[in-house]
């Protein structure tokens, strides 16, 4: 072992080899994880549909709660990302490896991998069917499917990110293009777009906006810029507290916000964005642009609308509470496929795991539920390359703060705590299954108090 380790070690050549056959070690471990889930049986304890932070976190609590051996996740991708950190990747301070892992290596040791997508629901029957064919029964199902991204809602979208000057944060194909449109910004409109459609991290579309200021200003390029935020919402940011805070800072740094504008189309081989008033509908306005961020309109999988697990608009009809289903006693929900009014965050899946194993818990036991989801959600508002504004907020749009500070001042600790330490607290606590969100914490600096 000292000679492995020892540079000055005569056998220090050897430590490729040994590199190398720790690698190979580890392929054909996965390859044993992989194969047997596709080869495994058609029951299991715990069954998981989705392999993002909601299904992995579950997946790792339901293995402590009745063994590895009864529990099976169903995910077709072979690559798990870690979404927070693409809002930095988009404005050149992080980069797209920094999000990336291995499907097989985040899925907790010993559960099945079905490399699967969810064709059809029968929860009469207690089955999922997956695209393959197969057909998997469980006493209990986990849905955490997340959602879905409609760039083919926008007219000339997928389409225009074949050309320069258009990028999306929400997409690992489209990510980067913004980091380039910024880079080589030269003058004009820098242009950024909310949906009107339900979304994932609500605050991103604006973080990216601010970071794009700040890189114009450090490269003396921001005389030359007009930063506009088109959003269909009649508000800057949902919680009074926050607004109001971002609306200081888009005085301060002369940023233009037009609300309830939508956009519905990109011409982008003439640099071009559409979009119409919804204050005064049939009127529209086009906009030339030097750079445009878009995030697109986002909606429930497909698989989920129109199954009898849905509600109206095709979410995933849960208990708001319990993140049981209204319907279906043995199935449960969690994350951005669900039908709870809350933001769309990987903050809100640690809170509602906490929720969500304490109640599929009770259930084992043939008890009641009794801890119940306050809708806690957080978005780390990115405003420069060094400064965050920490939005923590429950249900009711009410502020649900950790520290025992003011929140909606501009801090360089909360940045770091956004750059650095989440990405650590993702991997190594929420898809472990030991994060439930800052709750117990929040009592203890707040001396007990909420």
């Amino acid at each position: 072992k000292r000679d492995l380790e020892d540079p000055s070690s005569a056998h220090f050549g050897f430590l490729p080899f040994y590199k190398h056959l720790i690698l190979v070690f580890s392929v054909i471990n996965s390859q044993i994880h992989t194969s047997s889930g596709l080869a495994a049986k058609d029951h299991y304890k715990v069954l998981v549909l989705g392999g993002g932070s909601g299904g992995i976190t579950m997946a790792a609590r339901m293995k402590r709660k009745v063994g590895a051996q009864s529990v099976a996740i169903v995910e077709p991708s072979e690559v798990h990302y870690y979404q927070p950190i693409w809002t930095l990747v988009g404005a050149g301070a992080k980069s797209v490896a920094s999000s990336v892992r291995s499907t097989v290596s985040v899925i907790p040791s010993g559960v099945t991998w079905v490399k699967s997508k969810v064709a059809e629901f029968d929860p009469k029957n207690n089955t999922v069917h997956t695209d393959s064919g197969k057909k998997i029964s469980y006493d209990y199902l986990i849905v955490a499917l997340g959602l879905e991204l409609h760039y083919e809602k926008i007219k000339g979208l997928p389409e225009g990110f074949e050309h320069p000057k258009i990028g999306s944060n929400y997409s690992v194909k489209t990510v980067e293009k913004t980091w380039n449109a910024l880079k080589n910004f030269k003058e004009g409109n820098a242009l950024f777009t909310f949906p009107n459609t339900p979304v994932k991290c609500g605050g991103a579309p604006q973080k990216i906006m601010y970071l794009s200021d700040a890189f114009l200003r450090k490269t003396g390029k921001r005389s030359k810029a007009n930063i506009i935020y088109n959003t269909p919402l009649p508000k800057l940011f949902g919680v009074k507290k926050y607004a109001d805070a971002l609306w200081e800072i888009v005085k301060k740094r002369d940023l233009n916000i037009n609300l309830r504008h939508n956009l519905i189309e990109v011409r982008a081989d003439k640099q071009e964005a559409v979009f119409e008033n919804l204050d005064k509908p049939g009127e529209t306005e086009v906009y030339k642009y030097e750079m445009i961020h878009v995030t697109p309109p986002m909606g429930p999988p497909a698989v989920l609308k129109g199954s009898s697990l849905d509600d109206a608009a095709g979410w995933l009809d849960v208990n708001k509470n319990t993140l049981q289903h209204k319907t279906y006693a043995n199935v449960f929900g969690i994350g951005d496929c669900t039908n709870l009014p809350t933001a769309k965050t990987a903050a809100a899946v640690a809170a509602q795991s906490a929720v969500l194993d304490r109640t599929v818990s009770r259930i084992l036991k043939k008890q009641t539920p009794d801890k119940i989801y306050d809708g806690y959600t957080s978005c780390p508002l990115v405003t420069s390359y060094n400064t965050v504004i920490l939005a923590e907020f429950d249900y009711d749009g009410q502020p649900l703060e950790t520290f025992p500070v003011d929140q909606s001042k501009e801090s360089r600790v909360m940045y770091h705590m956004k750059a650095d330490f989440m990405p650590l607290l993702y991997w190594h606590g929420l898809l472990k299954g030991l994060w439930g969100g800052p709750g117990p914490y929040r009592t203890i600096m707040h001396l007990g108090m909420k």
